[in-house]
């Protein structure tokens, strides 16, 4: 019996940096990273994501999966918390709670997308997939093992 290193290697699928679709994988990290400063960019990486999904290799589907699934989560969220912070506002409740909650929603927000954006630029350069592309945390699996 080989050793365990042995025989992941032998049954992966091989993948390099020259897979076809690899380069718009990369873009639209960058897009989603760059939405921290012009919110705009954010739909033009999903909207890449969502034409080249299917086009490249089955490795970087996932990544284009999980980046769909990160730019929708991310409007689910965002829709919740204005409905929240209006409510907070309707309510009567003093304005700092309403601001308080907004801060700390767009912060966690931030962080979340960010390690997302972290965890998938780390798997892409290691030419690895995504293990759970439609997970809501950071798709990798519950092991946290490489």
């Amino acid at each position: 019996m080989q050793p365990r290193s042995a025989q992941s290697l032998s049954t992966e699928p091989v993948r390099d940096k020259s897979a076809p679709g690899r380069g718009y994988v990369v873009v639209i990290y960058g897009l989603y990273i760059g939405s921290i400063m012009a919110v705009v960019t954010a739909p033009i990486g999903a909207i890449i994501a969502h034409l080249r999904l299917g086009r490249g290799a089955a490795w970087l589907d996932t990544h284009l999966r999980f980046q769909i699934r990160t730019f929708w989560l991310g409007v689910l969220a965002a829709c919740g918390a204005v409905l929240l912070w209006q409510a907070a506002g309707f309510a009567g409740l003093p304005p700092v709670y309403a601001w308080s909650f907004g801060y700390l929603f767009f912060t966690l927000g931030i962080a979340w997308m960010m390690g997302r954006c972290g965890v998938g630029i780390h798997r892409l350069t290691a030419n690895r997939p995504i293990d759970r592309p439609a997970s809501w945390l950071f798709g990798t699996s519950p092991s946290w093992r490489g």
